[in-house]
């Protein structure tokens, strides 16, 4: 790692949000792409089986132009089928409420921070009740906080999830260095002690193969937190993307085609 990529991560600024509206030419060329490769030779189907996770705020229609050039490439894939992310905002909880296996150190003054934990819990439950007794492996792809939940499955579930693909995921922090960061301190929440918290669940490190795509250019997330320093197999590839435009660009497709048939 150089010194850049080790320097402490940041809220991206609000000045460099007009990156962002690079996704729209993605979505404007998305159709050559998915043509095309439709008509390249396939290598056959694929054993894998993929589900993709979603973002914060986007349910799996935004993630539907990837599952299409993974199907028109031999893979089956689907989506996560919980609906909109929004982080566990949604979901009336108490800290208690989380499963055992989530060990975190008790807050007299809750806000929710544990919302995307008890969100992960929900989607542990429904990979093990839909894919439980399948002999496919399963390779999660996640984009942005579905890149974090995919990860958590995939540490909790090593049996079930045989690989994870994230596309500019808040792997350091959760929303602390992201452009959420105020949207979360506004309702009260403790940014610091989620990072905290985050950090200690590392302590169970992930054993399956994680590709971690992540732009620089990424106007949404600090692209210092999307870099995973605690894994010990995984392939970092650094694309030139807007985080809006990770699930449409048709270079990250391919990347992440190639690391599912690693």
């Amino acid at each position: 790692m150089n010194s850049a990529t080790n320097a402490q991560p940041r809220p991206p600024s609000r000045r460099t949000f007009w990156k962002e509206s690079r996704a729209l030419v993605d979505l404007a060329t998305m159709p050559g792409p998915l043509l095309a490769a439709g008509l390249r030779k396939r290598e056959g189907p694929s054993p894998m089986r993929v589900v993709t996770v979603p973002g914060f705020g986007a349910d799996d229609w935004s993630m539907l132009p990837l599952r299409r050039f993974l199907k028109s490439r031999g893979f089956q894939s689907e989506g996560w089928g919980l609906g909109r992310n929004l982080g566990g905002l949604d979901l009336k909880h108490e800290l208690s409420d989380l499963s055992e296996r989530w060990d975190f150190i008790p807050r007299d003054n809750y806000q929710g921070e544990g919302g995307v934990p008890y969100l992960c819990d929900r989607l542990f439950d429904r990979l093990v009740e839909q894919y439980g007794d399948s002999d496919k492996p399963i390779a999660l792809v996640g984009w942005s906080l579905g890149g974090f939940l995919a990860r958590e499955a995939a540490r909790d579930l090593p049996d079930l999830v045989d690989r994870v693909i994230t596309l500019g995921s808040p792997i350091v922090g959760g929303p602390k260095y992201t452009a959420t960061a105020e949207r979360f301190r506004s309702l009260g929440q403790d940014l610091d002690w989620i990072e905290d918290e985050i950090a200690r669940r590392e302590s169970k490190p992930i054993q399956q193969p994680i590709t971690c795509i992540y732009s620089k250019s990424d106007a949404i997330v600090d692209w210092r937190a999307a870099i995973d320093r605690y894994s010990s197999d995984v392939n970092h590839i650094e694309v030139n993307v807007a985080h809006l435009g990770f699930a449409f660009n048709s270079r990250v497709w391919r990347h992440v085609e190639d690391a599912l048939r690693a």
